[in-house]
């Protein structure tokens, strides 16, 4: 796909095959998490050839989307995203959108919920970002609870117990009850 893709960029070829291909390569390299070939295909799709032979709404509005979370979500980029949303601003989805207010406002359960609803392109690319998402719930869990069941923090935050103790959760378990922290009592 690289060659491919390195032809057609050499002899800046942009019509409907080029098109047809950059829409593959980016879909396939999309899926496998192949960000060296993503990002530069995706940015010619959209800055060279959709400007000379432009692109059905449908490719249009997945290969903007898909953008949109890659900033977001991969790249940490969030002022970018809302920078190109803007620019695309014709293009808006309510999934997109929130998955971007979830991020901006570390909400765990719009995230997860969004990516339950997203088709695997966009889930693919919100994959990044659910592990920092998880431990900022885990962080906001840690602060506002003493202790929880063990079924609604494993459901809540979508890893078992096991994992959550291998990722280095420091919290104590009794039973069926999970124990964030202890209070402390002053002079007793």
């Amino acid at each position: 796909m690289r060659k491919l893709r390195e032809s057609l960029t050499a002899t800046s070829r942009t019509d409907l095959f080029a098109q047809r291909a950059y829409i593959f390569i980016a879909q396939s390299t999309l899926l496998v998490s192949d960000w060296s070939s993503y990002l530069p295909t995706i940015t010619h799709l959209l800055t060279r050839i959709h400007p000379a032979n432009p692109l059905p709404d449908p490719e249009l509005r997945d290969a903007v989307h898909a953008l949109i979370l890659d900033l977001a979500c991969r790249q940490k980029r969030l002022d970018e995203a809302l920078r190109v949303r803007a620019r695309w601003r014709r293009l808006r989805d309510g999934n997109v959108d929130a998955v971007l207010s979830a991020l901006v406002r570390g909400d765990w359960v719009l995230f997860i919920r969004t990516r339950r609803v997203v088709d695997g392109y966009l889930r693919a690319v919100m994959g990044f970002a659910v592990d920092g998402m998880r431990v900022h719930a885990l962080k906001c869990l840690g602060r506002s609870y003493l202790s929880v069941d063990k079924a609604f923090l494993e459901r809540g935050v979508e890893l078992s117990w096991d994992e959550l103790v291998g990722m280095g959760v420091g919290w104590e378990i009794d039973g069926e009850k999970v124990t964030i922290r202890r209070v402390v009592v002053k002079g007793k």
